[in-house]
């Protein structure tokens, strides 16, 4: 069980480093939790799915889960700092967009992790809801460490930096420095 709660935050750091970045959004705690909420129903809903489809889904997501995280976070970042450029506006002030768009790409590794687990025959009814959970404290906690970060940058557009952030997270996973 320890392996297991051990796995399910090492699943969730991918989490963890993006509610970070959106905390430069200074998202309220209502809009943190809820975010964290669909960010964890995604990360329990992927190993489910991975645990009931199995050996196939983990030797052909692996591959794919970090190109597939990759191009959501330039997506992402890329949408915000051309909305930060064209509009004093904050950009996604909400996170609508960041709920929307970012949850199933930072998934697709759960989904080769909970394939690898139907595997090793663990049940559908442990793995998804402990990686859910996880999910959700990292990304509570993270949304709050980087809304902390950018309260002590109030001259910047903190949503630019956001935006920036997830550009050169995207950088780092492509040269292997940030590995999904």
């Amino acid at each position: 069980m320890i392996g297991l709660i051990a796995l399910g935050f090492a699943l969730s750091l991918d989490n963890l480093r993006t509610a970070i970045a959106l905390g430069g959004l200074k998202p309220n705690l209502r809009t943190s939790v809820k975010t964290s909420l669909i960010f964890g129903l995604w990360d329990g809903v992927a190993p489910a799915i991975g645990i009931l489809i199995g050996g196939y889904v983990s030797t052909q997501i692996s591959d794919t889960a970090e190109i597939v995280a990759t191009v959501g976070l330039v997506a992402y970042g890329l949408w915000v700092i051309i909305k930060a450029i064209r509009s004093p506006e904050p950009a996604d002030p909400d996170m609508k967009v960041a709920r929307r768009w970012l949850p199933v790409p930072l998934s697709v590794d759960n989904l080769a992790a909970g394939a690898a687990l139907g595997i090793a025959g663990y049940s559908v009814w442990l793995a998804p809801p402990l990686f859910a959970f996880c999910t959700f404290v990292v990304a509570v906690a993270g949304h709050q460490i980087g809304r902390t970060v950018a309260n002590f940058i109030p001259r910047l557009r903190t949503d630019l930096v956001t935006g920036v952030a997830f550009v050169l997270m995207a950088g780092m996973v492509v040269a292997g420095v940030g590995d999904f």
